[in-house]
């Protein structure tokens, strides 16, 4: 599996929440760093704490929620994704920027910001 491959792998659970959970997991590396603006700022290292920071998430999920990858830019050990988020408990669309880290096959630091 090739970086571009991981990255539409973590998109596709992605959009299957909670169900998809040991499959998102299963993407990270052990130590790896995750910030994101949805549920605490402070950044969840290591699995354990992603988890508890992915199922806080899932526990109030976005109904009817529709995840679109607009873009993924893959250079060297880093990549760079844009997405588009809707659904009908958001004003209006959302587009956020993906920034990731990727050693041995792994996600060793996924930093997600929402576009203002």
């Amino acid at each position: 599996m090739d970086d571009r491959d991981l990255i539409e792998r973590y998109y596709s659970a992605m959009r299957r929440g909670a169900d998809a959970e040991e499959e998102i997991m299963a993407l990270f590396a052990d130590d790896a760093v995750y910030i994101e603006p949805f549920t605490d700022a402070t950044p969840a290292v290591g699995v354990k704490e992603i988890r508890d920071r992915l199922r806080r998430g899932w526990e109030q999920p976005l109904p009817e929620l529709q995840l679109d990858v607009l873009s993924i830019e893959v250079s060297g050990s880093s990549a760079t994704t844009k997405w588009v988020c809707r659904s009908p408990a958001l004003p209006g669309p959302v587009e956020g920027v993906d920034r990731y880290r990727i050693e041995s096959g792994k996600i060793t630091r996924l930093e997600v910001r929402i576009q203002s």
